[in-house]
């Protein structure tokens, strides 16, 4: 299955089995209207009053309860068991941004899986929202109107280099991977922060007060 599912061009908020606060769901709706949930996150869209445009996965663990709620038509089942549901349901959304929830936090192998769903979709511009902040893959250029002080941390998860500008330590000749060097805790010094990596692997991660400076930054990356 290769076709999107779901195509929009409005942002999609992707709901994932693990714990969805009320405030945080209405933080994504009111940023990426469309609901669409992987699995047993329809459960979670449910019982905050949402009903799913639609439900991808292979369908272990949702309940029977909402298969039965939601309509027959809005569920597609991918029954292969290669991926994560997160995985399935993010390569077959056609949208300019997908805010990702339920998915961090609540298991470390299940978050641990969803970093590296964020690296093998990082041509999709998603954006995994955690508890106190929020993870998505760097593109190859990326320029961000951030507030002087603020923490940015940058972490491998492949072997990378890159160049930057308005970070207290500065990433250029650095190379990094996920045994080896890491950027963990930098710091923004400017307004403007500009980052650049020879290859995908590198993950941006932010504090949650700074999720529009991100979603702005990435809608203007080609």
């Amino acid at each position: 299955m290769n076709s999107p599912i779901v195509q929009s061009t409005h942002g999609v908020t992707l709901a994932g089995g693990g714990p969805i606060p009320a405030r945080d769901l209405a933080l994504a709706l009111a940023r990426a209207p469309v609901a669409v949930a992987a699995d047993g996150g329809a459960d979670r869209l449910l019982q905050l009053g949402v009903m799913p445009e639609a439900v991808i996965g292979d369908m272990d663990s949702i309940s029977p309860a909402a298969r039965r709620a939601v309509p027959a038509a809005r569920q597609h089942l991918v029954a292969e068991q290669v991926t994560t549901d997160f995985d399935k349901a993010l390569r077959l959304i056609a949208a300019p941004l997908v805010l990702a929830l339920g998915f961090a936090g609540a298991r470390m192998d299940h978050g641990l899986a969803a970093f590296a769903t964020l690296i093998a979709q990082a041509h999709r511009r998603c954006i995994l929202l955690g508890p106190k902040d929020f993870a998505f893959a760097a593109p190859p250029r990326l320029t961000m109107d951030l507030r002087p002080g603020e923490p940015l941390s940058l972490f491998p998860m492949a072997p990378v280099t890159g160049q930057s500008e308005g970070l207290e330590w500065p990433i250029s000749g650095i190379d990094f991977a996920p045994d080896g060097m890491i950027g963990t805790s930098n710091r923004v010094t400017a307004p403007r922060v500009v980052l650049e990596f020879d290859r995908p692997g590198m993950l941006v991660i932010l504090p949650r007060r700074r999720l529009d400076a991100a979603i702005r930054a990435l809608r203007s990356t080609p």
